[in-house]
């Protein structure tokens, strides 16, 4: 279905569902259960410290590129 809008803020309001029934809460759990399979997600245990915010991002983004692999990894 092609639906033409005058303003974004017309768009936008046509992407809520203000009356959901019980299809539309049984997609959002097909959703949710199949974003759960794409991306595991783990957390390491513990507390760490940074001493600068740039020491931290870089961190994170060594921890998300590890579990990347090891999905792309266990995916085969």
């Amino acid at each position: 279905m092609i639906c033409k809008f005058k303003t974004f803020d017309e768009a936008q309001r046509a992407l809520w569902n203000f009356n959901p029934d019980a299809k539309y809460y049984e997609q959002v759990r097909q959703l949710f259960l199949l974003s759960s399979k794409l991306y595991l997600l783990h957390c390491r245990r513990g507390i760490f410290l940074f001493k600068t915010i740039e020491e931290a991002n870089e961190f994170r983004k060594q921890e998300e590129l590890t579990r990347a692999l090891m999905n792309i990894t266990n995916s085969d």
